[in-house]
Formats: structure tokens, sequence, C-alpha cells
């Protein structure tokens, strides 16, 4: 066959399963109903080319990263000290709301507010 140099020089003629290299005189098919062989003739000049990274090799020997990363998820973090404000909730109008604020946005820009009602539990953001 003319495909000596392309990429399928390693695969069976037949299925395609991928040849195993048992003998040096020729490669087999591992598919026991096609019974394939291809002559080391036909493989020697094909190049094989292929990346494999350091994190490949630590995954496949079951190492650890170097760098533990961690994540977190948006609003699992450290539970925030609400406080109390006299301002009334929009929803039932209960007389006290608890609130805690966070930088959400750039530096040059306000705090967001969260507000939740400690009666009806309704939640919203006020933007500073």
């Amino acid at each position: 066959m003319a495909y000596c140099y392309n990429r399928d020089f390693m695969f069976c003629d037949v299925c395609g399963s991928q040849l195993l290299l048992n003998s040096p005189k020729y490669a087999t098919c591992p598919n026991s109903l096609c019974n394939f062989k291809k002559s080391s003739k036909h493989i020697k000049r094909g190049e094989i080319h292929y990346t494999i990274t350091a994190e490949d090799i630590r995954r496949e020997l079951k190492i650890d990263p170097f760098v533990q990363l961690t994540t977190v998820a948006m609003g699992a973090e450290q539970p925030q000290q609400k406080k109390v404000t006299d301002t009334p909730c929009p929803m039932c109008r209960h007389p006290k709301l608890e609130y805690y604020s966070r930088q959400m946005r750039s530096a040059d820009e306000g705090e967001t507010v969260f507000y939740e009602c400690p009666n009806c539990h309704h939640k919203f953001t006020e933007n500073n």
C-alpha cells in the first residue's frame, strides 16, 4: 500500500484496530476475527509523533501536582457576620433588615450591599 508515510501505517487494513508489534518481522491485529498481519518493512519508515506533558506523567503515575489548586465557589467563603439596619423590608415591612457588604466590582467603584429580611427571607442588593 502507498500509505506508509501516512498516519494509518500502524492500523489494520481490514478492521482499523491498532496493530501490535509482537514480532520484529510483522505487526498483528489484536482482533481475532481478522488475523491481519503487516510486514515490518511497511512499518519501518513510518514515524509517530506525540506530545506528553508533565501533567500527563503525574496523572499516569498518580503523583500529586506540584501546586495544589483550591477553588472556592462564590458564596462558599467564610460566612459573613451580618449587621442589622433599621430599614424596613420592602416585601413584608418588617422593621429591620440584616446586611453585609462585599467589593464585587473594581476598586474605584463602591461596594455591593446584600440585604436579607429575617422575617420573610427576601433578598436584594444595592450598589453603593
